[in-house]
């Protein structure tokens, strides 16, 4: 199987590859944690970004070519940029961060009514 009959998808801490014609399974890697994956297909590599480390893998295998842990920059989520790639993969970076932001928000703002609730009885 080709590269170009293959669609990557970032899902829970894994990269998993499915055939473009039938959906099904080729592989799947597991990367790190159950958190958000940023996945750019390249110049015949899959690169991928979770917790704040970056991963390159063999797209006929995924089998880890090498990874980088990005020590000192913490465990954020990681964009994703090459000399080939458009950026378009961002968006779905800044949607994760929007929705994490705003879990953040509300439980910040419910331990606030909690507190005052508590103080007032």
């Amino acid at each position: 199987m080709n590269n170009a009959e293959l669609i990557f998808v970032g899902i829970k801490g894994s990269v998993v590859a499915l055939n473009r014609a039938t959906g099904q399974q080729v592989w799947a890697t597991n990367l790190k944690g159950a958190s958000f994956v940023n996945v750019i297909y390249d110049d015949g590599v899959v690169l991928a970004s979770c917790q704040g480390e970056i991963f390159c893998l063999d797209p006929r295998t995924g089998i880890r070519m090498w990874h980088n842990p990005l020590k000192g920059y913490g465990l954020g989520l990681a964009t994703i940029a090459t000399v080939r790639s458009s950026g378009d993969n961002n968006a779905a970076v800044l949607s994760e961060k929007r929705q994490r932001d705003e879990a953040a928000s509300s439980s910040a703002a419910a331990v606030v009514v909690v507190s005052s609730l508590w103080r007032d009885a």
